[in-house]
């Protein structure tokens, strides 16, 4: 069963106006943005990611493998202590040494000290899992990074990699979910959602397909989504986005490469899509 986040969770605001609800990562109690930054395919430059760590979108998702680690470097210069930096290994770079020697590299475009969240980017069964999570450890261990989380890994792979993490937890998993791809929702999402983990969503507006113009509506789903768009008076990406959220471990991580839409995602929070919204979208998609 899904809930929807209760209204009295936590918040930042500025000069006394709402910017952008928080979620604890994992059970760390540490507080993260609901909505990120995610920079995959980005091409925006230092901009966007400024205005939207201003809006209160204080978490940043990198990887080696997104060459973008040295514009978020740029982006957090002079504001590295308000930022929430996750960033990936590639699944080419699981060996011991090579992935303390990613960690090292990321770290200095990156232009920072130490990595809020490193994450295997994909599993790769060539390299041992067991080395793979030492060396994860060592870096907490070192204080080169803070947590550890995974991407694109399914139950089975994230409960082996645990099992080789004897002081530390997997606090994260990111995955593709949006309204067009729920299969997290068969067994991944309540997995995590029982054990506190939390939910990194990519793509939640399925590459711009759930943000169309009204115009461009060809279909039932759309239609319900448009609707919702007309009595809330927000955007179709934000309902998106906002559905998305309203699952209690979720955070989303939009891409944008443009300021404009660096606010709209950012205004995907701060309010709630309605219990009887939710179960209309979940019907329709």
């Amino acid at each position: 069963m899904f809930y929807v986040i209760p209204r009295t969770f936590a918040i930042i605001r500025s000069k006394g106006k709402y910017l952008m609800e928080l979620k604890e990562l994992g059970r760390t109690g540490v507080k993260i943005a609901e909505i990120g930054l995610g920079t995959w395919r980005y091409k925006g430059g230092v901009e966007p990611l400024r205005k939207g760590i201003e809006l209160g979108a204080t978490l940043i998702d990198t990887a080696e493998g997104y060459y973008t680690e040295d514009v978020v470097g740029e982006a957090v210069s002079g504001v590295r202590e308000k930022v929430f930096i996750a960033t990936k290994v590639s699944g080419r770079h699981l060996a011991y040494d090579d992935l303390l020697q990613s960690a090292e590299e990321s770290l200095y475009k990156l232009g920072t000290d130490y990595i809020d969240l490193y994450q295997i980017h994909w599993p790769n069964y060539t390299y041992p899992i067991r080395e793979t999570m030492r060396a994860m450890g060592e870096l907490v261990d070192r204080g080169l990074a803070r947590f550890i989380g995974v991407s694109n890994f399914d139950i089975d792979e994230m409960e082996e990699a645990q099992s080789f993490l004897n002081n530390y937890p997997i606090v994260s998993n990111q995955v593709r979910y949006n309204l067009n791809d729920r299969s997290i929702e068969r067994d991944l999402l309540p997995y995590c959602e029982e054990r506190d983990i939390t939910i990194f969503a990519y793509t939640p507006l399925d590459d711009g397909n759930l943000a169309k113009k009204p115009g461009l509506i060809n279909s039932n789903r759309m239609r319900t989504l448009d609707e919702i768009s007309q009595e809330t008076g927000k955007t179709m990406g934000q309902i998106a986005i906002n559905w998305c959220t309203s699952r209690k471990n979720v955070v989303a991580i939009p891409k944008s490469n443009s300021v404009e839409r660096t606010i709209e995602n950012c205004k995907s929070s701060g309010w709630r899509l309605t219990a009887e919204q939710i179960s209309r979208l979940d019907e329709s998609f």
